[in-house]
């Protein structure tokens, strides 16, 4: 009776183990790429670099209705940007996530472009390209840690998207930071958004941030402005950045596109300007890629070691 016990046990794990991996779905997808860089007033030695990712998915539904998503990327060997994604039918996506953007992160610069963000290509925020260079500034906003969490919310207004993430508190972040990013498509061809969030800092440390942009698509145009401000309790802290683009799509294959940004210091006063013409062409799995960036008064600096042109090219695959 034991053993008949167990072999009916077994059967029925062995069954349902079986349903579970026949009801999930499994993706596999990737890419890899080889870039040049070069720019002014930096001896950056070989240009060369390559890149590769694969990004996997194992997704189920539950039987409430809930479908479950684990993804996972390995990128360059080590395991980046992991999340769990919830999307509860009618009640929105609720999604943890490893590594990622906050709600107003993922929106600090979407002004049009063919490729990268002319700040986002020459120049280190974190490393210096060479002795006594200034560090450049990026965008304004993306105050985010590890372990979050985010929430899209369902269509309350037709076209109005609501989405918000929340940061727990950490040792070196004393306060939870809620940050919300609202955007507006009910008009054909237009997006507006506006976003805010705070570094969860407190007292002087402090920092509130905002920004508010807008987007209109037009036949193969795309035209775009952005305006971001931070306040905090010292002048350092007092920052803006302006962005605008545009791009043209000449073929279902071949984009070119325009991008300048300005980022204004509260505590110098030289602003950081970047402007970058850009071009992409694509062929099946394969894309090519060209951007050539100047950037004036990196950091705030008036060197001229801090005047900085330069250019990109990449060739990636997608598989």
């Amino acid at each position: 009776m034991n053993n008949f016990k167990k072999v009916g046990l077994t059967a029925l794990a062995g069954s349902l183990i079986a349903s579970s991996a026949f009801a999930a779905s499994m993706s596999v997808t990737g890419g890899a790429d080889i870039s040049l860089v070069n720019s002014s007033n930096a001896d950056q030695g070989n240009g060369f670099s390559s890149g590769d990712s694969l990004n996997f998915s194992a997704s189920g539904e539950l039987d409430n209705g809930f479908v479950v998503t684990s993804k996972v990327e390995v990128d360059g060997g080590t395991y980046d940007d992991r999340s769990v994604v919830i999307a509860m039918p009618e009640m929105g996506t609720l999604t943890f996530q490893q590594s990622g953007s906050t709600a107003m992160g993922a929106v600090d610069d979407v002004t049009p472009t063919a490729w990268d963000s002319s700040w986002d290509v020459l120049g280190s925020s974190t490393t210096a390209p060479a002795t006594g260079q200034a560090l450049k500034a990026t965008t304004i906003g993306g105050y985010g840690t590890n372990n979050e969490f985010s929430y899209s919310a369902p269509e309350m207004v037709e076209g109005l998207g609501v989405t918000v993430s929340y940061t727990p508190s950490g040792t070196a972040r004393p306060d939870g930071t809620t940050s919300f990013a609202l955007a507006y498509t009910g008009v054909e061809g237009l997006t507006v958004g506006y976003a805010e969030e705070d570094n969860g800092l407190s007292g002087t440390s402090k920092i509130d941030a905002n920004t508010m942009y807008a987007k209109y698509a037009f036949g193969s145009f795309t035209v775009g402005v952005q305006s971001s401000e931070a306040d905090g309790g010292n002048s350092n802290d007092d920052d803006e950045f302006s962005a605008h683009g545009i791009t043209y799509q000449i073929s279902d294959d071949l984009t070119i596109g325009y991008h300048a940004s300005e980022y204004q210091f509260g505590d110098k006063t030289a602003d950081q300007e970047t402007k970058s013409v850009q071009a992409a062409y694509t062929m099946g799995g394969m894309t090519l890629k060209a951007q050539s960036v100047s950037m004036d008064n990196v950091g705030g600096s008036t060197a001229s070691r801090d005047d900085v042109d330069g250019y990109k090219f990449s060739v990636s695959f997608a598989f």
